[in-house]
């Protein structure tokens, strides 16, 4: 996608610079290499082909050999890439290469953490515009392997009336009588709110989505019988590994956590064997 090559090129430049000073230094330019790309600790493998775009952009001869693809889990010690090319290549490229793959597979080894807590239940867990700027498409294409959703990509992919724009507005059917008489494509709307008066006057404006934030299960459970289907029910805010189950037993229909990319960790990922 022209969107990796950008993000693979503004990172290899950011590391490389006017040059490799200690590779060049000690490689000659023509000397072939292998290289093993394997797994430190168990994970659920995510940027496989990104780690091979950013060492084709190096050496378009290239080539990989590997038993994965993303999605699947990946134990320790196993091997998950082996790269062959040119030495340069391998060397310069090798920790960009494992940048990506180490976030990526961060995102989604814990969004599989999440998904693995409510197997079998309705509700479905979506991810959040919480990404790191610029790494949005890859970000939420890890929350997809991991198993769970996406909510909107941005700003224009999906109306969401939140808690700024209804102070703006003066209030939540301002707010969606505005949407309604200037919304040029039929998307659906939906609103946040953070209390039970809210929850009355988004249901009497009639959205399509009703977000809980940050409210407590026995408002969540308040909410979503009083909402009786009506409207999908959404909650977001402070929804954790340990509280995840409990959320979803409310009936709610979508939780949407944040944590899934802001707040994963990178697996530990390396490479040796440069021979």
């Amino acid at each position: 996608m022209a969107e990796n090559k950008k993000l693979i090129d503004l990172a290899l430049e950011e590391d490389i610079g006017a040059g490799d000073v200690t590779t060049d230094a000690l490689i000659e330019p023509g000397r072939a290499a292998a290289a093993v790309i394997f797994a430190k600790e168990p994970l659920i493998l995510a940027g496989l082909y990104v780690a091979e775009e950013v060492f084709t952009n190096l050496d378009p001869g290239m080539s990989f050999h590997t038993t994965f693809q993303d999605g699947d889990r990946v134990e320790n010690r196993d091997e998950i890439l082996t790269v062959r090319g040119n030495c340069r290549a391998v060397l310069t490229g090798e920790r960009t290469a494992l940048n990506f793959l180490q976030r990526l597979s961060g995102i989604s080894t814990l969004t599989r953490q999440y998904v693995e807590q409510v197997a079998g239940s309705k509700v479905r867990l979506t991810d959040t515009r919480k990404t790191t700027p610029g790494w949005r498409k890859l970000e939420k294409y890890a929350v997809k392997i991991g198993g769970a959703d996406n909510h909107r990509f941005g700003l224009y992919d999906g109306v969401l009336i939140k808690d700024n724009h209804v102070v703006a507005c003066g209030g939540i059917r301002e707010a969606v009588d505005r949407i309604r008489s200037d919304q040029t494509h039929p998307l659906q709307i939906e609103v946040e709110v953070s209390d039970m008066n809210q929850v009355k006057e988004a249901l009497e404006s009639g959205v399509d989505i009703i977000m809980l934030d940050n409210m407590n299960l026995n408002d969540i459970r308040k909410a979503v019988a009083l909402i009786d289907g009506r409207a999908l029910v959404e909650v977001s805010g402070g929804v954790t590994l340990e509280t995840l189950v409990k959320v979803a037993n409310t009936g709610v229909d979508i939780i949407s956590i944040g944590a899934l990319t802001h707040a994963a960790r990178a697996v530990d990922i390396s490479m040796r064997g440069v021979v």
